[in-house]
């Protein structure tokens, strides 16, 4: 006898999972995965299907119970199921038809970069923190409110359904939520305090959608999702965690201090901070970390966002067409194990943290006529590593507190020597879960810990032991006191902050003309 079952939708933005877990032992007994399809109609734009979305999730339940049935697995002991997300992506659709009234602007999406500017250049000093002591958030493409924004003002069916009081604003849990639950026939229309902190919209001091927020926006409150914790029965849903949160809970991350970077599409490098919020001086987010049932305290974390991590591998793939798998990237880098040289700063959607310039481009420099794919695929692994250090730093200085080891997740923690060069360049030991589920993990942990579920318990003594890999850094100290005094990171900073200049004086012509 297995025991109690929860299971997880994680939809990332990528692919869709579906997921489930013995809520005793954490094992996961199984799942499915299903691509999704991005779309770029314009230099800068990411689009993709909402219904294509939930499609995707309807397959993988399906797949995921016919091999448990395989399996000879019950599923009726499947006793909640939990969802993660990708965060900031923003969905409107019609309440009446169910119908969705725009593709999803997925968070890397970088058309509002025109209204962020306009919006910066309204506010005292033309500061992008102006809401910062409310939200966590710089002004930014990256978080919902401005895609929002865009598509009310582009989308004459958005603006149409708002006008006669049809729209529904949600990000993508919202939109999966609702349709699982009823849809225009009575569906559940909420989100939890992670991804409603994502937005712009919302006051993570009181916990709820700010009216002084959506007034700046000019944004009506009434198309906006009801705000609930991030572990309790929503219907046929029972908990929700934006997919960095999650990360957070499947990595047991529930100490002051304790901090992991997921490496996905992009990279998030996330630290609990306790339950007093902590406002970041050196470009990072202040977020809400997780809120483990209503009448629980929410508890914060400070991130550190990287726009490219991941996605730099289909870019390699597709674009320039020097690999044709990620395994190949790998042993690529590993051949030459230098970039020789050779650096990339992959800012296709801008810089994120900690320097928030949505003008700045991806570069790659220092090419001579001995580079060839295998170093370009070591600058590439390096740019993470690099982005991650950069992270690191700002979160050491924020926090006073240095981390002796740093908890890691994701699709690219499975590139080994991306691994060894993180935890060389961070100079201390990297820690990678057997487990790689960890985002779906979170989400069925606070799942199976909902009051009126209450079949996987949180408290420390009854987690489960995760057998895990560390990565020693191999750099020796007494050769190399600091690694800031490595020509890489000095060149990859220099790079960054190149970039910041040249598009800050490209905009400054701008608008001069």
């Amino acid at each position: 006898m297995l025991g109690p079952l929860v299971a997880a939708i994680d939809q990332g933005t990528s692919s869709t999972r579906f997921l489930v877990f013995n809520a005793k032992t954490a094992e996961l007994l199984s799942h499915h995965q299903v691509e999704i399809k991005q779309s770029f109609p314009k230099e800068g734009w990411v689009e993709e299907d909402p219904k294509e979305i939930l499609q995707s999730v309807y397959e993988c339940m399906d797949r995921t119970c016919e091999k448990m049935t395989q399996l000879n697995i019950d599923i009726s002991n499947i006793k909640a199921v939990g969802v993660t997300n990708q965060r900031e992506t923003t969905l409107v659709w019609d309440k009446e038809t169910g119908e969705p009234l725009y593709n999803a602007i997925v968070w890397l999406d970088l058309r509002t970069q025109s209204t962020v500017e306009r919006l910066i250049n309204k506010t005292p000093g033309r500061n992008k923190n102006h809401l910062k002591h409310k939200t966590g958030l710089p002004i930014s493409t990256y978080f919902s409110a401005v895609k929002l924004r865009w598509l009310m003002d582009n989308v004459e069916k958005v603006h149409e359904a708002v006008l006669s009081h049809r729209a529904m604003f949600g990000t993508v849990d919202s939109w999966l939520i609702w349709s699982l639950t009823g849809g225009k026939k009575g569906g559940v229309h909420c989100t939890d305090v992670t991804n409603a902190s994502r937005t712009m919209l919302f006051n993570i001091h009181t916990m709820d959608w700010d009216p002084e927020l959506c007034k700046y926006f000019d944004i009506p409150m009434e198309i906006l999702p009801k705000v609930r914790s991030s572990s309790e029965i929503y219907g046929l849903m029972v908990s929700c965690l934006g997919d960095q949160s999650a990360a957070l809970v499947g990595q047991m991350c529930f100490k002051d201090g304790q901090a992991k970077n997921t490496y996905g599409t992009g990279c998030f490098l996330l630290k609990n901070v306790g339950t007093k919020p902590v406002m970041s001086d050196h470009g990072l987010l202040t977020t809400v970390a997780y809120k483990l049932g209503r009448d629980k305290p929410a508890c914060y974390a400070l991130e550190g966002s990287v726009a490219i991590a991941g996605a730099v591998v289909p870019w390699l793939k597709n674009n320039l067409g020097i690999i044709q798998t990620s395994t190949e990237l790998e042993q690529l880098a590993a051949d030459v194990g230098t970039s020789y040289g050779c650096y990339f700063v992959p800012a296709f959607s801008g810089l994120y943290a900690p320097y928030w310039e949505p003008s700045a481009r991806g570069i790659i420099c220092g090419l001579t006529q001995f580079t060839n794919r295998s170093h370009l695929a070591f600058a590439a692994l390096e740019a993470v590593c690099f982005q991650t250090r950069e992270i690191l730093d700002a979160m050491n200085q924020d926090s006073g507190i240095h981390l002796s080891q740093l908890q890691v997740d994701g699709g690219m923690t499975s590139n080994r020597l991306l691994m060894q060069l993180q935890a060389d360049i961070l100079c201390i030991p990297v820690v990678k879960p057997s487990m790689p589920e960890t985002t779906a993990l979170g989400a069925a942990m606070a799942a199976g810990a909902a009051e009126g579920v209450s079949v996987w318990s949180l408290n420390p003594e009854d987690l489960t032991e995760v057998t895990s890999e560390k990565f020693e850094p191999q750099i020796n100290p007494e050769e190399e006191t600091s690694i800031f005094s490595s020509v890489p990171l000095g060149f990859y900073i220099l790079g960054s902050m190149f970039m910041l200049i040249g598009a800050k004086y490209i905009a400054g012509q701008c608008e001069s003309e």
